[in-house]
């Protein structure tokens, strides 16, 4: 697989298992607005739903910035 695969791959997986369920809100931002508003009440489920939702949206972050990092140098050779 080439780079841009690696991103659209992450983004595809950001966009469906990083946000689901859709309605009434994505999970992802709900655990967001709890985790800063001080996270008064998280259970170790509530944690690990935070983590799971969050890993396709770490993983395109890293996808992004290695596509970055070697573009620039490839760029320099």
């Amino acid at each position: 697989m080439n780079k841009k695969n690696n991103i659209l791959l992450a983004l595809v997986a950001s966009l469906t298992l990083g946000l689901a369920p859709f309605l009434p809100e994505p999970h992802l931002f709900g655990k967001l607005r709890w985790l800063f508003g001080g996270a008064q009440g998280m259970q170790p489920m509530d944690w690990f739903d935070l983590v799971m939702h969050g890993a396709p949206w770490a993983w395109l972050i890293v996808e992004i910035v290695r596509y970055f990092a070697v573009g620039k140098k490839e760029a320099a050779k």
